[in-house]
């Protein structure tokens, strides 16, 4: 793995190398590079599975962190790819082109995080939080107390079933 950090570092802004084990490591790049990087590692050194793509809050240091998962079945190595966006404007190139699967993630965390990925399908349709109206509920700041007290306080609890209830509320017409 060193070697192939070696390699890559000619090419990016690769940093933060560190190598668990032979078959593990874990490397940062800038944002901007991410797609290049991962196509690079897909096409030339065999990453060809997107195991995971995951999001962290660092709300004290203002930004997001986006993980990638990568895995070289071939030579049973991962690779753990992290960026760093600013968290008020969070805003990151799509990989779907790349792995189809990868605009689940992508929708998961404009949904959770409200992080934007322009081009990606999809994107502002409801995934997890059909009819929901607040802020992105992943954030650290968001208040799930406040929230619930502002949005749930005065509902009417005369619904004994809460299937039909969403029912109604969501999808009147049906």
């Amino acid at each position: 793995m060193k070697q192939l950090y070696e390699m890559l570092r000619t090419q990016y802004q690769v940093y933060d190398f560190e190598q668990r084990h032979d078959r593990l490591a874990f490397v940062s790049i800038p944002p901007e590079q991410m797609v290049g990087l991962l196509t690079c590692l897909r096409d030339i050194y065999g990453f060809s599975h997107l195991a995971l793509m995951t999001c962290v809050d660092w709300l004290e240091e203002s930004h997001f962190q986006l993980t990638y998962i990568l895995r070289n079945h071939d030579g049973h190595r991962e690779l753990v790819i992290k960026t760093f966006i600013d968290r008020e404007h969070p805003v990151v190139d799509s990989i779907h082109h790349l792995w189809q699967h990868a605009r689940v993630y992508q929708r998961e965390h404009y949904e959770m995080f409200g992080v934007s990925f322009p081009g990606s399908p999809g994107m502002t349709e409801p995934m997890i939080l059909e009819g929901w109206q607040g802020p992105p509920p992943m954030r650290r700041d968001f208040d799930t107390l406040r929230y619930c007290e502002d949005n749930y306080s005065n509902r009417d609890r005369t619904h004994s079933e809460p299937e039909a209830h969403m029912k109604a509320t969501l999808y009147p017409e049906d």
